[in-house]
């Protein structure tokens, strides 16, 4: 049985096929200004690679900050249970989930069943999500993927005082112009953006194993900062792109539906 997992966020659409319980294919793309448009795309790539097409699929599931405008899709799921499901599929000795996305931040507590007990959601404010991280890049002149690689050349972190990140960038924009070290900034924004997101995950409770999903996962320097956060280190999710977590676990919820009216 053929399902797909669609994850529509504000930078970026992820899919997953699926087949009996193993991942087909799956494709990352830039979003483009259209969420229905960006969720055609990234379907019809995660397809294309499997060498199907959409009448093949029996189930189909959308999640994230456009599911409601994902065409072709038998239903839709929060990002919440998404991230949950993927994660547990990824390493079921996780009990605490951390999400970063380009304009929320989640934080997840699962039971022994995978099944979420409880959760904090923050899409009110940039400073803890990839916005954040993405606006210092610009303002830093860094690449966005570099980030991780030039922390771990800091030798110390210089300390963000501001939350808001419009003055967050003006204070970057200040100590460059002070002689600060590009290096060192970067630390300490890991640091202001993870300890911001640790006060959301303290608030549902952080129970080991901790893991970490979402494109920030993929920043070593924000992995990290987040451990040291927390107080312990984040479990890795065996065989799984961070990334991908909340399309994964769509698409496993996908497997469940079709399997519920198989029967």
């Amino acid at each position: 049985m053929i399902v797909l997992g669609v994850d529509v966020g504000s930078l970026t659409a992820k899919a997953v096929c699926m087949k009996d319980g193993k991942i087909l294919s799956q494709a990352l793309i830039r979003a483009v200004t259209r969420p229905s448009e960006s969720a055609r795309q990234v379907i019809a790539q995660t397809l294309s690679a499997a060498g199907l097409s959409l009448e093949d699929v029996a189930y189909s599931v959308g999640t994230g900050y456009g599911r409601k405008q994902i065409p072709d899709v038998t239903e839709t799921e929060s990002e919440i249970t998404c991230h949950g499901r993927g994660a547990f599929y990824a390493n079921p000795g996780v009990r605490t989930v951390v999400d970063i996305g380009g304009q929320d931040a989640k934080a997840l507590r699962l039971d022994a069943d995978g099944n979420v007990e409880r959760y904090s959601y923050n899409d009110k404010c940039a400073s803890g999500t990839g916005r954040f991280l993405e606006v210092m890049a610009d303002a830093l002149d860094v690449p966005l993927d570099k980030l991780g690689e030039l922390s771990a050349t800091s030798s110390r972190a210089v300390r963000i005082s501001n939350q808001c990140v419009v003055f967050a960038e003006t204070e970057v924009i200040t100590l460059v112009n002070q002689g600060a070290e590009p290096a060192d900034i970067v630390r300490g924004l890991h640091h202001a953006l993870a300890n911001r997101v640790a006060a959301l995950a303290k608030s549902v409770g952080v129970t080991p194993s901790v893991a970490f999903s979402g494109g920030v996962a993929k920043n070593a320097g924000v992995v990290l900062a987040l451990s040291e956060a927390l107080g312990c280190e984040l479990v890795p999710l065996d065989g799984v792109d961070p990334q991908f977590c909340g399309a994964l676990g769509a698409a496993l919820i996908a497997m469940d539906r079709a399997g519920e009216k198989a029967a």
